[in-house]
């Protein structure tokens, strides 16, 4: 190797441990589809590792969608054992032929992924997304009107199924990293559905050269990227600050000052609904922009409304959010179990066989003679967990009947840490 190549390889390495915030974590999983992208982030990651002592191991996903797809998974195991790294082949058989394939892949690539790394004891995944890959998404998004955080496009850091995906990688140029394989003689394989037109991803992309004179490349769009995160940064500060003036959560419901509320900017006000419906939802995408701003409007008017399966009123100056009892009213669980992925009962001892928790709705509110004196909306406590025996009402403690029962939000209770806004 030149002594330029070698230099060029080391920035390349430095810049990768820059992406992984400076430090490379004891355990991490990568993603590897044998691509010239994933293949050079493996091969990186694996001279970073050994010098730290980290575990490194890799995974596939074959989606069984193209013939070559195994062969292409079999040369990654090869690849990865010639390393002396761990690797291990997921197989996707669930497409149905409906909906949109891409996302429908991808989201099933991430679930698997996840699947494998909590099994496998890694907090983290690495991707090998490059800067190009984030140009495209800026560009995707303008196309779909995106405002600040859609411009955002992907972060080097986020968290789903409970997995961090790292991407160290969006400094770097596709073209850079094949140029680094082919210095080090390493192997990689084109997916020939990446020149396929037929995709949105690949009509993008083939776009960018048309766009080029007019300064608006791979460099220019992940700099919007890296401007919108700033930006969204700032905002995102400003909504914890007026959540801390406005908000307090009762009773696993979320209550703000109404006046405040619409005293504050409209930017702002949506991204406090759409926290709050995350937390209350627990939904992994959050509702769009313009039913967001249509429950907001309503709400000044005074107006009830229902969104993402939860409920906004506005009651004595004040906006209460909660669970909407549709969304929650045939859910049942052993009463010993998590309900609605956020309560949990505690018992006043004795046997509890056959009791379950269940949402009070209006036959057991109407076992509630005190719920009134709570000061609490009747259709908010609709939905609150309640414990049940067959048809019997055991307890209600969020609506003031609790029998020595207690029911805690184990879920939640930080509105602050939510799912993403919508774009």
């Amino acid at each position: 190797m030149t002594a330029p190549a070698a230099q060029a390889n080391a920035a390349l390495a430095n810049r990768l441990l820059a992406g992984l915030g400076g430090r490379v974590p004891p355990r991490l999983g990568v993603a590897v589809s044998g691509g010239g992208d994933s293949m050079a982030l493996m091969s990186l990651l694996h001279a970073l590792c050994a010098a730290a002592g980290t575990v490194l191991e890799t995974v596939t996903v074959d989606h069984g969608l193209r013939s070559e797809a195994a062969a292409e998974a079999e040369f990654v195991a090869r690849c990865a054992r010639s390393l002396g790294l761990h690797h291990e082949t997921l197989q996707w058989r669930g497409w149905d032929g409906q909906g949109n394939l891409q996302n429908a892949a991808r989201e099933a690539r991430y679930a698997l992924m996840a699947d494998w790394a909590m099994r496998r004891d890694f907090p983290s995944i690495a991707l090998g997304h490059t800067a190009d890959d984030q140009a495209e998404t800026v560009l995707m998004r303008l196309a779909r009107r995106a405002g600040v955080d859609g411009l955002s496009a992907m972060a080097p850091q986020s968290t789903r199924h409970g997995v961090t995906w790292l991407r160290p990688l969006l400094f770097a140029r596709r073209e850079a990293l094949r140029d680094y394989l082919r210095g080090a003689g390493l192997e990689w394989v084109e997916d020939p559905s990446n020149d396929d037109p037929r995709f949105a991803r690949i009509q993008t992309r083939q776009s960018l050269s048309a766009l080029a004179p007019l300064g608006i490349d791979v460099e220019t769009l992940a700099e919007v990227a890296g401007n919108m995160a700033r930006a969204r940064d700032a905002l995102e500060w400003q909504t914890d600050l007026t959540a801390g003036d406005i908000l307090r959560m009762e009773a696993g419901a979320l209550v703000m000052r109404a006046e405040a509320f619409f005293a504050a900017p409209e930017e702002i006000r949506r991204r406090l609904v759409i926290r709050a419906l995350g937390k209350m939802s627990g939904s992994a995408y959050p509702p769009r922009r313009g039913p967001v701003a249509a429950l907001i409007a309503g709400l000044a008017e005074g107006q009830a409304a229902t969104l993402d399966g939860c409920q906004a009123l506005v009651r004595r100056g004040e906006i209460w959010l909660f669970r909407e009892y549709n969304a929650v009213r045939d859910h049942r669980v052993p009463v010993d179990h998590l309900w609605d992925k956020r309560w949990r009962a505690v018992s006043p001892g004795g046997s509890t066989e056959g009791a379950e928790l269940r949402a009070l709705g209006p036959d057991g509110l109407a076992q509630c003679p005190d719920w009134r004196s709570l000061g609490r909306p009747r259709a908010m406590l609709l939905s609150t967990p309640a414990i049940w025996q067959g048809a019997q009402l055991l307890a209600a403690p969020l609506a003031g009947l609790d029998e020595k029962w207690h029911v805690l939000l184990e879920s939640g209770a930080d509105w602050i840490n939510t799912a993403p806004l919508s774009h």
